[in-house]
């Protein structure tokens, strides 16, 4: 009864957006190199072989250049504020290739130069975990709060949603990723310049996939909380609530074990050997239809059996849910408490 009661809210929740848009399926090759093959070869065979090679040396894939050009503008007081820097890819829309940031300091300066990194979820609203970001300094935790790609001040003026960061475009969906966990590097990297020596990382949802593809490739993160989880990429995306509409895009050109293979560069699984000397938090939701449950504890056993350190905290609500009181307060209690303590 009681995941009756949650499934039926959680498609409540989900119905509230009523501008997602079922997008044509494209391969999306022109957001790829071709590693040598000719554009005349299939599209599958040319995807195939280009994640192929990224999967062989994933470090150079989410490999970034230093900067210095970062801009800070403070608010009164000047201890937060905005960050803007250049993203270290650069995709055809202008405004997606500058990132922006919140900048949270917290004013605890006797628990030491800690810093956590916050991913929101897709589609996040620029006021997305503000609030999880006061409440980490209130436990001495400063915060920044990145825009992720195609999001907010990131987004051309033809879309109304996140859309190129998941869709059915494949080829884009890698890319646009990909951009995300660099442009989380170099965010890391100013931290590291303001003097943070124990810096951690927390995404939420989409955010929380990032998460663990920087922390796995970014040696100043020590701890990684990540809050709703699955291995596989594509799976989360064929057979969750909020991706409908991307499937009904996928539908008929492509299959799961195909997509799968093509995006594993952005799945979690690939990687989970790279985070044995992180501190990790493995958050899931119990009635979850978003990130099915299944997935998200096929992430855990993976976990367990590799013997990399970890932790597990299950909440007793759905994806949508998490975002409601009481269940807000609790998973911010938890994700803070952890990064609290590991930082």
């Amino acid at each position: 009864m009681i995941a009756k009661f949650f499934h039926a809210w959680e498609r409540r929740l989900a119905s509230v957006t009523k501008d997602r848009v079922v997008r044509p399926f494209e391969w999306g090759l022109d957001w790829i190199e071709a590693n040598g093959h000719s554009r005349e070869a299939p599209p599958e065979t040319i995807l195939l072989d280009w994640a192929s090679h990224a999967l062989s040396d994933s470090q150079k894939f989410f490999e970034i250049p230093d900067t210095s050009d970062y801009t800070f503008e403070p608010k009164t007081g000047g201890a937060s504020g905005a960050l803007s820097f250049p993203s270290p890819m650069r995709t055809p829309h202008p405004e997606n290739n500058t990132v922006h940031a919140l900048y949270f300091r917290s004013a605890q300066a006797a628990k030491g130069r800690r810093a956590v990194v916050v991913l929101p979820q897709w589609n996040a609203d620029p006021t997305g975990h503000v609030g999880l970001c006061r409440l980490l300094n209130r436990f001495g935790l400063s915060a920044l709060r990145l825009t992720l790609p195609y999001h907010d001040a990131r987004r051309p003026p033809e879309l109304r949603r996140a859309d190129y960061i998941v869709s059915s475009n494949v080829g884009r969906t890698v890319q646009v990723c990909r951009q995300a966990v660099m442009d989380t590097r170099r965010a890391v990297a100013w931290l590291h310049k303001q003097g943070y020596d124990r810096i951690g990382i927390l995404g939420t949802s989409l955010g929380s996939c990032l998460s663990l593809l920087t922390a796995a490739h970014e040696p100043l993160i020590r701890a990684q909380a990540l809050n709703h989880i699955s291995p596989y990429f594509a799976d989360v995306v064929w057979r969750g609530l909020s991706t409908r509409h991307v499937r009904t895009g996928l539908d008929g050109h492509i299959d799961l074990d195909t997509l799968r293979t093509m995006w594993l560069p952005i799945s979690p699984q690939v990687y989970l050997d790279r985070v044995k000397d992180k501190k990790t938090l493995l958050v899931y939701a119990k009635y979850d239809l978003t990130f099915p449950v299944d997935l998200s504890q096929n992430l855990i056993r993976e976990f367990t059996q590799r013997g990399i350190p970890h932790e597990v905290a299950i909440l007793p609500c759905g994806h949508y849910s998490t975002g409601v009181a009481p269940s807000k307060y609790l998973d911010g209690f938890v994700l803070s408490r952890f990064l609290d303590r590991n930082l």
